[in-house]
């Protein structure tokens, strides 16, 4: 399995460690239902490889790659989503495929060239981006969605830093990277998101 380098701590009261874990704490059991586009990616599918889904949550993308054999690398900065999301890999004896890796993504790396597909969905921090699109291994898969500033609009709380400006993601794609769709999802619950899949080509 893919070993992920060294992870910082959390530290306890991390305001996005507490606030996610108290969210999965009150909310009703997940439905591990893998997100449309992590579920495209895997259809596409990436090369041989394993994956690293970012911000994972209760991870239904998690579930789907290691139900089809690829070892995943999860990661959330709540210890309480992967509980859940290691419970139900257990559960449906996928477990060994799965490491969980308890980091805050401002602080954690992924190694480069590391992954068929990396995934991420419903977070956006442009810091973060870079170091995910590098960690792609060589004709690998990136699957990104996030809100798009039109979301601000339904939801004024949301930060402005979380949410995607007009071409993004794609325009912060280094050069080897071929975008194979970028498009608005508008009818995603909750409000406007944008999608992107890209594929890195040669060694670049």
């Amino acid at each position: 399995m893919n070993h992920p380098p060294p992870v910082p701590a959390v530290p306890s009261g991390h305001p996005d460690r507490l606030r996610w874990n108290a969210k999965y704490e009150a909310a009703p059991r997940p439905s591990f239902k893998a997100h449309p586009a992590a579920a495209r990616a895997l259809a596409v599918p990436p090369p041989d490889g394993p994956v690293l889904d970012l911000a994972c949550g209760p991870s239904g993308c998690a579930l789907l790659a290691a139900g089809s054999g690829r070892e995943v690398t999860a990661v959330d900065v709540s210890e309480t989503a992967l509980d859940l999301l290691g419970e139900e890999a257990g559960r449906r004896g996928r477990r060994d495929l799965i490491t969980l890796v308890h980091a805050d993504l401002a602080v954690w790396t992924p190694p480069p060239r590391a992954f068929a597909l990396v995934v991420c969905t419903g977070f956006w921090d442009r810091r973060v981006f870079g170091p995910a699109a590098e960690a792609v291994m060589d004709g690998g898969l990136l699957a990104w969605e996030a809100f798009t500033s039109d979301a601000r609009r339904e939801r004024p709380s949301l930060p402005a830093e979380w949410c995607l400006l007009p071409g993004e993601p794609a325009t912060h794609l280094p050069g080897p990277f071929v975008v194979l769709d970028q498009r608005n999802v508008p009818d995603e619950p909750g409000a406007p998101r944008r999608r992107l899949l890209a594929r890195r080509g040669g060694s670049g």
